[in-house]
C-alpha cells in the first residue's frame, strides 16, 4: 500500500549561513521533516549536529524533527534531546542490545519511534520488534559521509522491508531511505516502497542551498 510521499531534508547538508532562508523555503513548500544527523564518532567515523542545533532550530521552525541517531547506546541518551510529539526518531539495531525497549521509550515522549539499518543489516533483525515501530530506516550507503554511491542491493532490501510489514499487517509502517536520494534513484526507491525520502546533496540541497524548482522536481520524482 502506498502512501502519501514526503521529503526530509538532510540539515547536515545545507550551509549554515542560509539556514534561516532555507528554512522559510522549506516551510513554503511544504517539506514534511528536518532529517537531523547526530554522530558520535564511534558507531560512524564523523562527528554532526547535536542538541543545540535542535534546540535552536525549533526556535525558528515548528517543522518536525526527523532525529538520526547514528550514536552507540542511544538507549542512555534520549533525554539529551528535545524530543518532542510528532518527531520521527530512529535507531540503529546495531547500536542497543534492548531495541524494543529504546523504541518503546521513544513513544512515551509521543514521538514515532523508527528503527534504522544498515545496507549489510539484515532485515531479520526486526520481525520481534514491528509492533513497536511506527518507520523503518533504510539505509542505501553506509552512513556518515554525504555524496556517497548507491549500495544497489538496497533497492532490494527496500522491497522486501515493504513486503515484510505488509506481510504481517504492518502497512502502517512507514518505510525512509537515507543516502544518495538523486531524483533518478528517488524514482526507483519510491517504485520498490519508500515513503519519506532524505533529501540531501544528491537531490535537492546543491552547494548547501536549495531552491524552489528543485524542491519541485523532486516532489515529482517521489510523487
Amino acid at each position: 500500500m502506498k502512501k502519501t510521499s514526503q521529503i526530509s531534508v538532510s540539515m547536515m547538508c545545507v550551509d549554515v549561513t542560509h539556514t534561516r532562508d532555507m528554512v522559510r523555503l522549506m516551510e513554503k513548500n511544504g517539506v514534511s521533516y528536518f532529517h537531523i544527523d547526530i554522530m558520535d564518532g564511534e558507531f560512524v567515523p564523523n562527528f554532526c549536529l547535536g542538541t543545540d542545533y535542535i534546540r535552536q532550530l525549533r526556535t525558528i521552525s515548528k517543522i518536525p524533527m526527523d532525529i538520526h541517531l547514528m550514536i552507540e547506546n542511544p538507549d542512555r541518551k534520549l533525554d539529551y534531546f528535545d524530543i518532542r510529539p510528532g518527531d520521527f526518531v530512529s535507531v540503529h539495531c546495531e547500536t542497543t542490545r534492548h531495541l524494543q525497549r529504546t523504541l518503546q521509550y521513544i513513544r512515551s515522549k509521543g514521538a514515532k519511534a523508527m528503527a534504522a539499518l544498515n545496507p549489510a543489516t539484515p532485515l531479520e533483525n526486526l520481525r520481534y520488534v514491528l509492533d513497536d515501530l511506527d518507520g523503518v530506516l533504510i539505509m542505501t550507503v553506509n552512513p556518515g559521509f554525504a555524496g556517497q554511491k548507491l549500495v544497489p542491493a538496497t533497492l532490494g532490501k527496500i522491497e522486501d522491508t515493504r513486503r515484510m510489514l505488509d506481510e504481517t499487517g504492518h502497512e502502517n509502517v512507514q518505510i525512509e531511505v537515507d543516502g544518495n536520494v538523486s531524483l533518478t534513484n528517488a524514482v526507483r526507491m519510491r517504485q520498490a516502497g519508500a515513503d519519506i525520502f532524505v533529501a540531501g546533496t544528491s537531490g535537492l540541497v546543491k552547494d548547501g542551498v536549495m531552491t524552489e524548482e528543485g524542491i519541485g522536481d523532486f516532489k515529482k520524482a517521489i510523487a
